[in-house]
């Protein structure tokens, strides 16, 4: 069985295909080029560079998020798209679990963090029992320093992964039970993407058509949350205005 893995949920893009539980090949840019840009030449190249063609894929691996809106918008759409010309599945792996994979001989338990802005992080924990990935705090939305704090307090040994490590890196760095892994397991990787999906497909967990699946949003984006504050500005001023 070869799975494609697509993920788009931060600044990197990545891209995989594996054949049962071998890497056949794999494709990381993390630059500020955009996921527009350098998506769709990613995949050609790394398919044409491994002698593959695209009508031997037998399911999609995509990264939901949470993560960059733009970005996750940019990876579903492909992902669909190739799903739907090629009738076959999807399935879908959150950021911060594929982020975790990268982490699987790790007998520590594991931090996932990605930038949400404004001091948060979007964040989830796991912990490897054998050779399953298991989650032990679901996914949500934090302030950094608050999660710094729990993890300081927990006397455990912790792993902090995700590129908004680097954002962080000096206040992560004052505390003794919190490690950070080398910069080549700091960054989405499609081959750990398309391992978790890999379990996944055999479990019969969250698998989709190119029509079902969709991104995962934690919370809304700038633009929905701007446009929602305008509208209460201009329904307080019509509301000002009746009462004059």
């Amino acid at each position: 069985m070869k799975i494609l893995g697509i993920d788009t949920s931060s600044m990197a893009a990545s891209v995989a295909v594996i054949e049962d539980n071998k890497l056949i090949c794999e494709y990381t840019i993390n630059t500020k080029k955009t996921h527009s840009q350098k998506l769709m030449p990613m995949i050609e190249n790394m398919l044409g560079l491994s002698d593959l063609n695209v009508r031997e894929i037998d399911a999609i691996a995509v990264c939901e998020g949470p993560g960059s809106f733009t970005g996750l918008r940019i990876g579903m759409a492909t992902a669909k798209a190739i799903a739907h010309v090629n009738d076959i599945p999807v399935i879908g792996v959150n950021s911060l679990e594929a982020l975790a994979a990268n982490m699987n001989l790790c007998d520590k338990k594991i931090c996932s963090i990605l930038d949400a802005q404004r001091n948060q992080v979007y964040t989830g924990r796991y912990q490897y029992e054998g050779t399953k990935l298991v989650e032990i705090k679901e996914i949500g939305i934090q302030q950094i320093d608050e999660i710094l704090e729990e993890l300081a307090q927990s006397g455990e040994q912790w792993i902090l992964v995700g590129e908004a490590v680097y954002k962080y890196e000096d206040k992560i760095r004052e505390i003794s039970n919190i490690e950070i892994p080398a910069a080549s397991n700091n960054v989405t990787k499609a081959g750990s993407l398309c391992s978790v999906a890999k379990v996944k497909f055999d479990e019969g967990k969250d698998i989709f058509d190119c029509y079902t699946v969709n991104p995962l949003y934690i919370r809304k984006s700038q633009a929905e949350e701007q446009y929602e504050e305008k509208q209460r500005k201009l329904e307080a001023e019509r509301k000002l205005q009746e009462q004059k």
